[in-house]
């Protein structure tokens, strides 16, 4: 789901060639139009009957697209990219007013919009917004690592039930995975940027408030680094 890159392509069209996520339009190369919407996708790409790809998308070769996807126009999905079941990609929401059906978990779509997907990106549970550049090799929409210690003593899986939700205009580098949530939406909002090799999680006692402009572990709330969270920490515990 890319955009312009403002200081190397001259256009959203160049940028997309530059990386071959756009066909010829003098060449078949192996493209068809897809029943439901329109769109075109790669004779290699496994889509789903019920997914919708409409009119001025593109799924290249090797992707899969589960059911009740629904891929907006302008949007590109490049190679042996992963799109599980009922993600919306390209469809405008508000941020403080997204919903997901609770039936068929689809989010309610606004408008169409353009975005791009690079390779090998896989997405679930998750609602992509208006011109998002998601580099390869990002996942989105997964279980995070939760869990909790029974009365047994025993470690037992915390339920990942909702969702993420990316803003507009985002750009998340190579590599990046941001869960879904377990107590509330995971919300990645507009205009936010986020590096390469990031780990995106909620956790309930930490809340990043400013930008973070040094790598590492953060805790708390507000977000410190780790280790003089656990300074806060082990200070709260003495004075109990």
């Amino acid at each position: 789901m890319a955009t312009r890159r403002v200081l190397v392509f001259a256009s959203r069209s160049a940028f997309a060639r530059r990386f071959s996520l756009v066909p010829a339009s003098d060449s078949g190369c192996g493209f068809q139009k897809w029943q439901n919407g329109g769109g075109i996708f790669h004779e290699s790409a496994s889509i789903d009957s019920t997914a919708v790809v409409e009119v001025g998308a593109v799924v290249h070769s090797e992707s899969v697209i589960g059911a009740n996807v629904h891929i907006g126009s302008g949007t590109v999905v490049g190679p042996s990219v992963s799109i599980a079941h009922s993600t919306i990609i390209g469809c405008r929401f508000q941020c403080k007013q997204h919903k997901f059906d609770q039936c068929s978990g689809l989010a309610y779509c606004m408008q169409r919009l353009k975005c791009m997907l690079m390779f090998n990106v896989a997405l679930s549970n998750c609602c992509i917004g208006d011109i998002c550049v998601i580099h390869s090799g990002v996942c989105i929409g997964q279980d995070g690592f939760g869990f909790y210690v029974d009365g047994d003593g025993n470690m037992i899986k915390k339920p990942q039930k909702l969702n993420v939700v990316i803003g507009n205009q985002v750009e998340i580098g190579a590599n990046t995975c941001i869960d879904r949530g377990s107590w509330r939406d995971t919300v990645i909002g507009d205009n936010s940027k986020i590096d390469n090799l990031v780990q995106v999680r909620l956790a309930a006692t930490s809340c990043v408030t400013k930008d973070i402009k040094e790598p590492g572990d953060y805790g708390g709330f507000p977000a410190v680094p780790v280790h003089k969270w656990r300074r806060q920490v082990a200070r709260s515990s003495r004075h109990r």
